[in-house]
């Protein structure tokens, strides 16, 4: 079936990957069009053989008839128009974390949680880009060992920040001068040890989020996560250093077995070799990778890991596209 799909914040970083991804998986599409700002009322934005000419986004747009309407425009947007979207009988995919948290809104990792879609309408929330490459990583072993906690750094590129954050870096490269505005600090050459604001318990919002959205996740409200966000002078791609802690003691032999076999990750553990991911091995690419697997040196039930994704795409537009292609599929 041909699908009218339209794309809430089609000109930004996350918006244009959404484009890409459409085109790569060979989504069926009858009609799509691109909604933003008065500021890009009127862009040219490439897809296909073709160009679309975006549209200003407007409530009565939002009560016209879409298969799907994939929201990548923040937090404010989505409040305003998803809503109004949904009501009018669409299904909405939202990429940000306005609805995340809303207790009757499935918040969806498509090969872990997507069968709850099935028979589904409505408003769908997108993870956050570094809690779906971390539950994508361990779901497939908490299936075999039993999650019991997990604790996370992760290191997080600029593109997190949009076309800001990445024109901040550049810049300040150039010119080591040059004021931060998008960051609390400089970025080149430097790390920034928190993502979003500070709340008074002395963590961050991005910290928080992938604590609960985890939990919600893996259905597992109770689970134990512990995490520091920091912001890296990397362009684009976000790295984990994961640490997880389990029922039953896992065996490494076992372990790899399981990454290898499940879709949609790729295993690169060979450190003698120096063979382990890092964000050029993810660049453009749709898979969660994983590398340095190993025990803890006290505790024989707790793996430490090392998880890699491109974080527009596995992080943001290929996980949005995969809820859509998961519910299409409930209706073959």
């Amino acid at each position: 079936m041909s699908l009218t799909i339209g794309i809430v914040g089609g000109t930004g970083n996350v918006g244009r990957k959404i484009l890409q991804v459409l085109t790569e998986q060979s989504v069926d599409i009858k009609s799509i069009r691109i909604f933003a700002s008065k500021k890009s009322q009127g862009e040219k934005i490439p897809f296909q053989n073709r160009e679309i000419t975006v549209e200003l986004l407007t409530e009565e747009a939002m009560k016209e008839d879409f298969d799907y309407l994939l929201f990548s425009a923040g937090g404010e947007v989505s409040k305003q128009y998803a809503p109004i979207a949904a009501k009018a009988g669409n299904i909405v995919i939202d990429n940000s974390s306005q609805w995340r948290m809303t207790a009757d809104i499935p918040l969806v990792v498509p090969e872990i949680n997507g069968d709850i879609l099935k028979g589904y309408k409505g408003i769908v929330a997108n993870p956050n880009c570094s809690t779906i490459q971390m539950v994508a990583a361990l779901s497939p072993l908490d299936k075999v060992y039993g999650l019991t906690k997990i604790n996370v750094a992760t290191y997080q590129a600029v593109s997190g920040s949009g076309m800001a954050g990445i024109q901040e870096l550049e810049e300040q490269i150039a010119d080591p001068a040059r004021e931060p505005s998008t960051y609390p600090r400089t970025i080149a050459g430097n790390c920034i040890p928190h993502i979003d604001v500070f709340y008074d318990n002395g963590y961050t919002k991005e910290e928080l989020k992938m604590v609960y959205e985890t939990q919600k996740i893996l259905n597992k409200p109770q689970l134990p996560v512990q995490v520091t966000t920091v912001r890296v002078p990397v362009v684009n791609g976000h790295s984990e250093a994961v640490y997880a802690e389990f029922e039953k003691s896992p065996d490494l032999q076992e372990v790899r077995d399981i990454f290898r076999k499940t879709e949609g990750l790729v295993l690169m553990d060979d450190p003698q070799d120096l063979v382990y991911p890092t964000v050029f091995d993810a660049h453009d690419r749709d898979e969660v990778f994983i590398g340095r697997i190993r025990k803890d040196l006290f505790d024989p039930k707790s793996l430490a890991l090392w998880v890699v994704a491109d974080n527009l795409r596995k992080g943001a537009a290929t996980n949005a596209v995969g809820i859509l292609m998961h519910m299409e599929g409930f209706k073959a």
